[in-house]
């Protein structure tokens, strides 16, 4: 799956380019005017915000799963894990299910509503 999402800020566009998603490692890559600011992996970029103390992290694949990991002694532990289930007759189904940001437990989302457009 490719695309991209644009930034503009002060004159200057940021792309953050979606890359490797048929990939077991996910990568990421930022560029500019074209050109490349920087490509990360996925545990690159999770030891990034691990060392800046971002207590939350998650990480949300087109296919359909959430991992969720908080901050504990300076580390990543993987807390919540979910992979969506929309099919209602499924005795698995949980795309109602509402998942939340720790820090702002008042913004909730439901599984199904995250990966809307995505299928």
């Amino acid at each position: 799956m490719a695309g991209h999402i644009s930034v503009k800020r002060k004159g200057m566009e940021v792309k953050y380019v979606r890359e490797g998603f048929n990939r077991p490692e996910l990568c990421r890559t930022w560029e500019t005017d074209g050109k490349i600011l920087v490509t990360l992996t996925q545990d690159q970029l999770k030891d990034i915000y691990e060392k800046a103390g971002v207590e939350e992290f998650w990480i949300v694949s087109p296919q359909g799963s959430v991992e969720i990991y908080y901050l504990q002694d300076g580390k990543y532990v993987l807390e919540q894990n979910y992979l969506l289930q929309d099919g209602k007759e499924d005795e698995e189904y949980n795309a109602e299910l509402e998942i939340c940001l720790k820090a702002f437990p008042h913004i909730k989302m439901s599984l199904g509503e995250i990966f809307e457009g995505v299928y």
